[in-house]
Order: C-alpha cells, then structure tokens, then sequence
C-alpha cells in the first residue's frame, strides 16, 4: 500500500492545531496531515525516528478555546518525517471534542459518529 493510499485512510485534515508527540522524555512539535478518531498522519520538520515501535506515544492537541486533547498512539508506519499512528486510547469527553473539530471541517458527521460508536463499544 503507497503512502497516498494510506493517507486516504484518514478521515480530516486539520493543519491549524499545535501538536506535540511526546514519549518518556522525548517531545516532538508536528503538523497534523489527517485525522480521524482511529488514528492520525503527522509529520515532523526533520526525519522522524522511531523510538520503540512498541511503545504507546502520547500526542496533546491545543486549539484556541478548547482544553487540550490527548491520545494514546501507537505506530502504524514511518517514511521520512511523516509517521502514521493508530490511536489506542482517548478519554469519551475528549472524543467527543474531537469530533466536533473533525466535524467542523467535514460534510461527513454520520461517518464520524459511527466512528465514535466502534471506538466506544468494541466488537
């Protein structure tokens, strides 16, 4: 699977949020490319290395007038300074925040709440 294919796996684009990769003592600022409630495409501004690719990575999200959002990640893929991350946890408030911004810049909420409902109900 090519990495534009794999971008297509995400949902929305949010390019005006701070983010922050952090794991142990290690902090990384990143750009969001895609996002959706299963996971995220980030890139950094050099070539990203992995650090454990078994290790959970906590990403903090900042927008304006919203507290922050925070996600357990873990690795899905690295090429270059993009690293594309499953989301393993976040809190149902901070979902729902989420997918309020996700929503605001999408036509697609029936997809985003379906969305909500896996990652709070697992199969």
């Amino acid at each position: 699977m090519n990495l534009e294919s794999k971008r297509n796996h995400y949902q929305k684009r949010l390019t005006k949020l701070q983010a922050v990769l952090t794991h142990e003592d290690s902090q990384w600022p990143c750009e969001i490319i895609d996002m959706s409630l299963h996971g995220c495409l980030l890139r950094f501004k050099h070539t990203w290395e992995q650090q454990n690719i078994e290790s959970l990575y906590t990403l903090t999200i900042q927008a304006p007038e919203i507290s922050a959002i925070i996600m357990n990640l873990s690795i899905s893929h690295v090429i270059d300074n993009e690293a594309g991350f499953k989301c393993e946890h976040i809190d149902i408030d901070k979902s729902a925040l989420l997918q309020h911004l996700l929503g605001e810049d999408s036509d697609s909420n029936k997809l985003l709440a379906r969305e909500l409902i896996e990652l709070t109900h697992p199969v």
